[in-house]
């Protein structure tokens, strides 16, 4: 069994090698996410952040050592100042990402740090209170009311799930913490909402997603644990029924990885934030890590993180799933997207029906078992090396066989949905698809045949053919080619290579790709047939039984999403 005292010491006994007097924070490496901040790796190669400034404060609290208690008494109060607490101000409530940059300078603020920071702080009034000075107390309890009404302020709607139950718990448990009951009406409707939300679309809205579900979790466990309201518990344990399903038929139980496909991950493999979490919420049924070297989430402290006992079955079972949910419903058009998951002994592969190809997207992602240790694979487009936001890949996956197809967008995003929009061009040196492959790669290599591919993973074929590919008036090359890095390898499609030049999808009439993948033991090379009209192509498997005929089509001049 694990003790969480044990692991809560370690991971302090870590920070406090990086606690800086001068801040009262922690200094840590800047990592390489651009979005929010202008501060860069390679002129600020550490910061102080104020989350983890929150963070490091509640766990010194939740220590109970006394020696630990002033120095957390100064890193709240070195972090309270940063906050905007001017009720006139578009940021008001929120903080800054790190003491090194003020709001003014961010691009854009984030407004998630109401909630992120707020929930901290309610938590170290909730239970450390009455250790508090007076007036530190009193500045507590002032930015939580800033924060709370940032968050009822901005008003994000179900559809963010992680945020919308985070600003819940900040809500209600300030509300009944300091008598506040215009909070605490504010977040009992809005877990109502979150509630028939999830009701209606059937998923939360980050379908599977590894870090959102995780976070979605601790935070409807804070809230069952710390409400006093009845029906706060039980639209808590609602949620948290229904993450917890997701999380248990999604392991693959030979890799110990989660199958995809993923509305929002941050890692092609699980993080180790993320399996010591599992590790814990399983008692150990999933095990990464000897119990004394678990990585910890403080998050989890104090509060009851556990998968509840129906599922655990699914942990460790042995018998093929198919899974097939949809993830997305636009209530005004009718809409829907749907997600797919195979997972057998040997492998898991997961793929979304329509999706962008955002770097923080899985839409179409495979786990195969090698020598006991996981090989993954998926699919990314690169501009110049990085994901490309205004990709979308179609998929159509019975089992272990997909048919797909990507175009492309006019107005969509770059490297971020939302945050660099293109204006229907960008400037290109490299522009290409890649079937990426990683984890335990040892002996593997893969074997190119012009328009074919295949990788052998133990006893399991990856099998991928291009099918069609045009961008621009001229057909492009079907051919796959080899990449390779220190801890991955790909098999490319390259759209283009060469001096940099604008690639402008207004006046682009054709540019489309499709293809085919197919996983398992023994395959067959199947035939296609390709259909191309004045505005699509589809690719449609030679079944000889119409009726049973799988198909996948994309337009080709590229457009809005």
């Amino acid at each position: 069994m694990m003790n969480q005292s044990m692991l809560l010491l370690k991971k302090i006994v870590v920070w406090n090698e990086q606690y800086d007097p001068e801040f009262a924070a922690l200094r840590q490496p800047l990592n390489s996410n651009t979005y929010h901040t202008t501060l860069r790796p390679s002129t600020t190669p550490t910061a102080h952040g104020t989350y983890n400034a929150a963070v490091y404060a509640t766990a010194l609290l939740d220590s109970e050592l006394p020696e630990y208690e002033e120095r957390a008494f100064h890193v709240i109060r070195g972090l309270l100042p940063h906050q905007d607490q001017d009720t006139q101000s578009d940021t008001y409530g929120i903080w800054p990402w790190f003491y090194e940059e003020p709001l003014s300078q961010m691009s854009p603020p984030d407004w998630n740090w109401a909630d992120f920071i707020g929930k901290q702080l309610v938590l170290i009034a909730l239970r450390h209170g009455k250790r508090i000075p007076d007036d530190l107390n009193e500045q507590i309890r002032h930015a939580v009311w800033c924060a709370c009404e940032s968050i009822v302020r901005r008003n994000m709607g179900a559809h963010y799930t992680n945020i919308a139950i985070m600003g819940s718990l900040v809500t209600l448990i300030a509300g009944e913490h300091y008598g506040w009951n215009v909070f605490v009406d504010y977040a009992l409707d809005r877990l109502k909402k979150i509630q028939a939300h999830v009701e209606q679309l059937g998923n939360f809205q980050e379908y599977n997603s590894p870090p959102y579900t995780k976070v979605a979790i601790i935070e409807l466990s804070h809230i069952r644990q710390a409400t006093r309201i009845p029906l706060a518990k039980e639209l808590a344990n609602s949620l948290l029924d229904r993450a917890w399903f997701t999380v248990a038929e999604h392991i693959h139980p030979q890799t110990m990885e989660w199958a995809g496909p993923h509305c929002r991950s941050y890692g092609a493999l699980l993080r180790e934030d993320e399996k010591g979490f599992l590790q814990l919420a399983t008692q150990g049924k999933l095990r990464y890590y000897p119990d004394d070297e678990v990585p910890y989430d403080t998050g989890c402290y104090g509060n009851d993180i556990r998968c509840p006992e129906d599922y655990i079955p699914f942990l460790i079972g042995m018998e093929k799933r198919v899974i097939r949910q949809r993830y997305y419903l636009n209530y005004e058009s009718g809409l829907e997207k749907w997600a797919s998951t195979y997972i057998t002994p040997a492998y898991s592969i997961g793929s979304f029906s329509e999706e962008i190809m955002w770097n923080q997207t899985r839409p179409v992602i495979g786990y195969v078992n090698h020598e006991g240790k996981p090989v993954y694979f998926r699919f990314r487009f690169l501009h110049d090396g990085y994901d490309y936001c205004s990709a979308v890949i179609k998929s159509s996956q019975e089992q272990g066989d997909l048919l797909l197809g990507v175009r492309f967008l006019t107005e969509g995003g770059d490297t971020h949905p939302n945050l660099d929009r293109i204006d229907g061009s960008i400037q290109a040196a490299d522009f290409r698809l890649r079937l990426e492959f990683g984890g335990h790669l040892e002996g593997i290599v893969p074997d190119l045949n012009g328009a074919e591919a295949s990788v052998k993973i133990g006893d399991t074929q990856v099998q991928l053919r291009s099918l069609y590919a045009i961008f621009g008036e001229e057909s492009a090359s079907l051919a796959w080619r080899v990449s390779q890095d220190q801890s991955a390898f790909g098999l490319d499609l390259v759209l283009y290579e060469g001096e940099p030049k604008v690639i402008d999808f207004h006046t682009i009439q054709r540019a489309a790709l499709l293809l085919s993948l197919s996983l398992g033991d023994e395959l067959m090379v199947p035939s296609f047939q390709i259909t191309e009209t004045e505005d699509s192509v589809t690719a449609a498997l030679d079944s000889g039984e119409e009726e049973a005929m799988r198909m996948v089509s994309v337009p080709l001049k590229p457009r809005h999403y």
